[in-house]
């Protein structure tokens, strides 16, 4: 009786190529369990507190600081103009934009307080809340606003 050496692989029919059909008797296979060595941990990139780094073209600043006015413009107008019956300029108008500059400057120094403390923007991200998401809804509500102003204005009058 003899004994046949184990198979390893067969002709692959995908490609056409044939491979090893046996190993011969003397090959010996060992597994060894040596620990790898894990990966180093990826430093963290240190944030720049700079005032001139925070609001840079391209820093964490401007458009998360846009994004949130916006979003919070878009609903505070879309709300007033529905329980008032006035537009947008006619809320500015009247009494509105004390109230605007007030909020901006009040989100905008809450929105800068973090950044300069040395926070990174991704330290707070967790499931759906995150700073993608963030982003994207700003500047949804960026074009929403100027849509709204838009229409406003177009039509002459509220949009609801």
């Amino acid at each position: 009786m003899s004994v046949r050496a184990p198979i390893v692989a067969q002709r692959s029919r995908l490609v056409g190529l044939s491979s090893v059909r046996s190993l011969p008797r003397r090959t010996v296979i060992r597994c060894q369990n040596e620990p790898s060595p894990s990966p180093a941990p990826k430093p963290t990139p240190k944030v720049s507190t700079k005032f001139s780094d925070v609001l840079a073209f391209s820093g964490p600043a401007p458009e998360r600081i846009n994004g949130r006015l916006a979003m919070l413009g878009f609903v505070a107008a879309i709300v007033a103009e529905a329980a008032s019956g006035e537009d947008l300029f006619a809320q500015l108008a009247n009494g509105g934009f004390p109230w605007f500059f007030g909020t901006a400057v009040l989100f905008s120094v809450a929105s800068l307080v973090p950044l300069f403390k040395g926070e990174n923007v991704q330290s707070k991200t967790t499931g759906i809340m995150n700073e993608n998401a963030e982003m994207w809804n700003g500047r949804f509500a960026m074009l929403g606003l100027v849509a709204l102003a838009f229409t406003e204005y177009f039509k002459g009058g509220p949009l609801v």
